[in-house]
């Protein structure tokens, strides 16, 4: 059974709507395996600062339904489907990975491409995942962040 790890961000009522997806997401995939949550700044325009986290689950189901799945969640939690990429968020989930499945598939690239340039992603997936290799570089998580220029990220802890 594939283990997917999701970026989780929102910078409208963070905290609470993080909450909110974090339950909705729990009853369709099961146990969460959740990161410390981080407020940041927000990144690519100015806006409210954004609480982000990463969390993983263990799923039978397709990429395809998981995706659907995070849509729904996303929805449920205020963000509409044709909002705009860089502009305030009720709630972002996006899957970074899923198992060991590598390339362009419906709806999303794997690995994740930002992955590997957003603090807010790498730092939380260092977290609760540092021994895992990433699927094309083979380095650990732990490595990759450890390496990682955070020169621009000054998070502090959520509450």
């Amino acid at each position: 059974m594939p283990r997917v790890y999701v970026g989780a961000g929102s910078n409208i009522d963070g905290a609470a709507k993080l909450r909110q997806a974090l339950a909705a997401l729990g009853a369709v995939f099961g146990p969460l395996t959740v990161s410390p949550c981080y407020v940041n700044a927000a990144y690519g325009f100015t806006g409210e600062d954004f609480h982000n986290l990463v969390l993983a689950f263990d799923t039978a189901l397709p990429l395809g339904a998981v995706l659907a799945a995070l849509h729904a969640v996303e929805e449920q939690c205020g963000r509409p489907r044709a909002a705009a990429k860089w502009a305030p968020r009720a709630m972002d989930l996006d899957v970074l990975l899923y198992g060991e499945l590598v390339g362009e598939f419906p709806g999303a690239v794997l690995p994740r491409p930002d992955l590997l340039k957003r603090a807010y992603l790498l730092g939380p997936l260092a977290d609760i995942a540092p021994a895992l290799r990433h699927p094309l570089l083979g380095e650990t998580f732990a490595a990759l962040w450890a390496a990682f220029d955070r020169s621009d990220w000054h998070p502090r802890l959520s509450q």
